[in-house]
């Protein structure tokens, strides 16, 4: 059996399933069986939705939120090793170093690692 459409909520042959269905759409597939000589149409929806975070590496970088004037925080960040970005207005620090600081309630984001 093999895939040949997948469309997006809102495409042509999907009107019909977005509004039964409505944001829980993802994507709706056209499959085919060679074999059986039929067409099959699947959906894919989402059923659950719950806060998630991403695991992180001890060396990936955190960006931490930290107030102008918290400046015993901002020294202990700068000991460890961390640096301010004067551009984003925000301190970056090693995941693993912000865990031991226990800054986690602090951070913001992180970088995003490839590969």
């Amino acid at each position: 059996m093999r895939t040949r459409l997948k469309l997006k909520p809102g495409q042509r042959g999907t009107k019909k399933l977005l509004h039964q269905y409505g944001d829980r759409l993802v994507c709706v597939r056209y499959r085919y069986d060679e074999d059986r000589q039929r067409r099959y149409k699947t959906i894919e929806l989402i059923i659950d939705e719950v806060e998630w975070r991403p695991r992180l590496r001890p060396g990936t970088i955190v960006y931490l939120r930290v107030a102008w004037d918290e400046n015993e925080i901002q020294a202990t960040i700068r000991q460890a090793g961390g640096r301010w970005n004067r551009q984003k207005r925000y301190w970056e620090l090693r995941y693993d170093l912000a865990q031991r600081l226990r800054l986690e309630s602090r951070i913001i984001g992180h970088q995003r690692i490839y590969g």
